[in-house]
């Protein structure tokens, strides 16, 4: 039985990776602060789910409080550390921009400076697709050049991915970053389109669809993202920088078509201009993932969607 250290269990990644692990008999104990960065009733919902297992041990501490984290390492034998938590959002990001300073750069070297003096087996970290920021060729490959980010938070996921290659090349620390392609499903986060647009839809409100409709995203359900997290954490690289999406490219309109349909209620489209720091189009090449663990999304929106709607229309009782 291994005992993982998951980051951020009361977040949305973090806590379908959490279940995956608990339900497969490993041990997780988790840190997380549970901000008010969205809905803090969400996130104690899903942290209570996970308390029900005897093997699961959460703290709420903040991450760059470096001598609350020390404490979890001396009190568990940590394994293995999956490190999920972190401040989310390219939008927020130009309004508070030292909140993503604490958790996505102090409280990740402390991460990996608890994990190198642990010498954990292995260490996987949340990186996201924002990172190809102007990155024109498609579909995005981990062998593009990285180097133009066009938001703080992928400037911060940039440089953790520069940190994790420095603890690899010095401490012999096997990391591997996650680049996210806007992941969703039952659970997910109230600041993703997916959740704002059924929530709209049912309310009779209009929607925001920016850039007028002209954008495209390689959306990818959240048991497939778990299953690629899982896949890695049980098979340590000593350094990999790792694509992790559907592998095809969505057109906005159609996701919006999609919603519809699994509500049975049409959208008030209110069209706006591209957002700073959004890209018009995301595309995931994920060969990379696929030769390693033989990684293969299976849920298209059309099936992944519909479960989405049912899980909010059951927990808000829509």
């Amino acid at each position: 039985m291994t005992t993982y250290l998951v980051t951020g269990a009361a977040g949305f990644i973090g806590f379908h990776t959490a279940q995956k692990l608990l339900d497969r008999g490993d041990t997780v104990i988790t840190i997380d602060n549970i901000n008010d960065y969205y809905d803090i009733q969400l996130k104690e919902d899903r942290l209570a789910r996970l308390i029900g297992y005897d093997q699961f041990t959460a703290y709420r501490y903040d991450l760059e409080n470096l001598q609350a984290v020390e404490s979890v390492f001396r009190n568990h034998k940590i394994d293995v550390v999956c490190h999920l938590a972190a401040q989310a959002g390219v939008r927020y990001s130009l309004i508070n921009p030292f909140a993503y300073q604490k958790s996505n750069l102090e409280a990740f070297l402390n991460i990996l400076e608890l994990s190198k003096q642990a010498q954990v087996s292995n260490f996987v970290y949340a990186s996201s697709s924002s990172v190809y920021g102007k990155n024109k060729k498609l579909p995005f490959s981990v062998d593009d050049r990285v180097d133009q980010p066009i938001s703080l938070y992928a400037a911060t996921k940039k440089a953790n991915e520069l940190m994790a290659h420095t603890y690899s090349h010095l401490f012999n620390l096997p990391t591997t970053g996650l680049r996210f392609f806007t992941v969703y499903g039952p659970w997910g986060r109230p600041d993703m389109a997916l959740f704002l647009f059924t929530k709209a839809i049912l309310n009779g409100e209009p929607i925001d669809v920016f850039n007028y409709g002209k954008m495209r995203r390689d959306f990818t359900y959240v048991d497939d993202i778990t299953d690629g997290v899982i896949a890695c954490l049980d098979h340590p690289q000593p350094y990999e920088l790792l694509n992790i999406g559907n592998h095809r490219s969505e057109d906005l309109e159609y996701f919006i078509d999609v919603i519809e349909k699994a509500i049975g209620k049409k959208a008030i489209r209110n069209y706006k201009p591209l957002q700073p720091g959004d890209v018009t189009e995301t595309y995931a090449d994920i060969d990379r993932i696929k030769e390693l663990y033989g990684f293969e999304p299976k849920t298209t929106i059309d099936e992944g969607i519909p479960r989405f709607v049912e899980w909010y229309r059951t927990y808000y009782k829509a």
